[in-house]
């Protein structure tokens, strides 16, 4: 595989995790009852920034959580014979609260699927919004974000490529193309 493009640097992903935050607060009048629940694991430094930025804004903190959705995939067993599952950390009732769910990069939808079954084992939010950084198309399920960093339309043998300091040490998204092998 080889990097083809860059498509976001710091600057370019804090410009739109501020225009997010101010979207999401617009859409739900402020923070009463809002939280917001990252998918491990760049979702989950995603949701942690956007806490960040709603606590800059309306000087209110809001809950954060983080969500581990492993044993909820669909594709469990192809993944590996002993997946890791890492832990959830939500130390918040979520029932009747507007839940953000926040991921990387939207493309078959499935990820969230799986997201979705994980939150109703937390309880019964009053609404569940997804946010998501990348939505690079090619969806597999029905599901649509509500606040999107940027839309990159992408070929199948491409990949979105999500780099953030906490876990690679830099913030930038590349796109990827998959090398192919000769017939």
């Amino acid at each position: 595989m080889k990097e083809k493009t860059k498509i976001l640097d710091k600057e370019s992903i804090n410009r739109i995790l501020n225009r997010m935050a101010h979207e999401i607060l617009e859409k739900n009048k402020g923070t009463g009852e809002l939280c917001i629940i990252g998918i491990r694991t760049h979702g989950a430094f995603l949701a942690s920034r956007m806490g960040t930025r709603i606590k800059l804004i309306e000087n209110k903190e809001v809950p954060v959580g983080i969500l581990d959705i492993t044993l909820y995939r669909d594709d469990l067993t192809l993944i590996s014979s002993q997946p890791v599952v890492h832990k959830t950390e939500i130390d918040f009732d979520i029932t009747g609260k507007h839940v953000i769910l926040v991921d990387d990069v939207l493309y078959t939808g499935r990820t969230v699927r799986a997201a979705l079954d994980a939150l109703v084992d937390f309880g019964r939010p009053t609404t569940i919004q997804l946010a998501v950084l990348i939505d690079r198309g090619h969806r597999e399920l029905p599901i649509r974000p509500d606040y999107v960093g940027k839309n990159i339309p992408t070929a199948q043998q491409e990949t979105i490529e999500v780099r953030m300091e906490e876990s690679e040490g830099i913030d930038e998204v590349v796109i990827i193309e998959k090398s192919h092998l000769p017939s």
